[in-house]
């Protein structure tokens, strides 16, 4: 079957309507992510073009089409333990800096962990797995993870934790998938002690996210380079309220984070960065460059 393709009028409207959904930003150049992703929804509510499938959705009343989109266009490549340092950051400085920190000041420690983009579940169960190999939870420290993203589709799978062959293959070793999984049919299901320190639900990052709390530790990879640079300095700015002031913010390996406008300053560890609050960061260098745009 020919992909149905999409005219340029078709696709600027697409692209703000997405845009206002959701804050994605498909500039010139995406039309194939909406031939590949919405082609198939066209198909099935039968709808001959792309403008037709628009116009379904916006006065469709149950929004179930609008749902649809939103799941298909967010649809983003993870897998466990993507790009690996940030995890090696976690177990071997982050972690053991917050407890440590944290105990000096008494009682119960708690450490507050957020997935703020989790898709499907494989960055936040990797965080799980490195807490879990830490000893953690433990008497006198408590955990709370939470997983977020704007998919209900990706928030039901990643809850029910079902991967495929090929999905636990991606950046899992033999002896953590033989611990921390349970053939399952064709694939494989993460054993309850792990799913069961997550909890999920659906949020838009550019919306108010006061509901959450704070985090020792927020992770926020890979996700600003699908916003427009005005949303990125939103995104930060909202991630900034919900971070305490000692924490950590996680972005990907390829994005960076420059200061003048941004709230965060980066620190090093080996080979990897973070991004701490400029005003609590210890040894916070001089404010830099406005924020560049990410991956270019």
């Amino acid at each position: 079957m020919n992909r149905l393709k999409v005219t340029d009028s078709e696709f600027q409207a697409l692209s703000k309507y997405i845009y206002g959904i959701s804050g994605i930003t498909l500039s010139a150049g995406k039309e194939y992510l909406i031939e590949t992703r919405l082609g198939q929804l066209a198909t099935e509510y039968g709808c001959r073009s792309y403008q037709e499938l628009l116009t379904r959705s916006r006065t469709e009343a149950s929004r179930a089409l609008e749902k649809k989109i939103i799941d298909a266009i967010s649809t983003n490549e993870t897998y466990f333990f993507r790009d690996n340092a940030p995890f090696n950051l976690l177990q071997h400085r982050l972690i053991p800096d917050i407890i440590d920190r944290k105990s000096k000041k008494g009682g119960r420690v708690t450490i507050r962990i957020w997935s703020s983009a989790s898709s499907t579940g494989q960055e936040i169960y990797s965080t799980a797995m490195v807490l879990r190999e830490l000893g953690l939870p433990k008497p006198g420290c408590d955990l709370q993870l939470i997983a977020t993203d704007i998919s209900d589709a990706a928030i039901a799978r990643a809850s029910y934790g079902l991967y495929s062959q090929f999905e636990v293959t991606r950046g899992l070793s033999p002896a953590r998938l033989a611990k921390y999984f349970t053939p399952k049919g064709d694939g494989y299901r993460i054993n309850d002690e792990i799913r069961s320190m997550v909890s999920f639900r659906k949020q838009n990052l550019l919306t108010s996210l006061t509901g959450l709390g704070k985090f020792d530790i927020i992770l926020c990879r890979n996700v600003a380079i699908y916003f427009t640079r005005e949303d990125r300095l939103r995104l930060f700015d909202n991630l900034s309220r919900q971070l305490e002031p000692d924490g950590c913010l996680l972005i990907g390996s390829t994005e960076s984070l420059a200061q003048e406008e941004s709230p965060f300053v980066p620190m090093r560890y080996l080979n990897s960065t973070f991004y701490q609050l400029q005003d609590t960061a210890p040894s916070a260098p001089a404010r830099m460059n406005p924020l560049r745009a990410i991956n270019g």
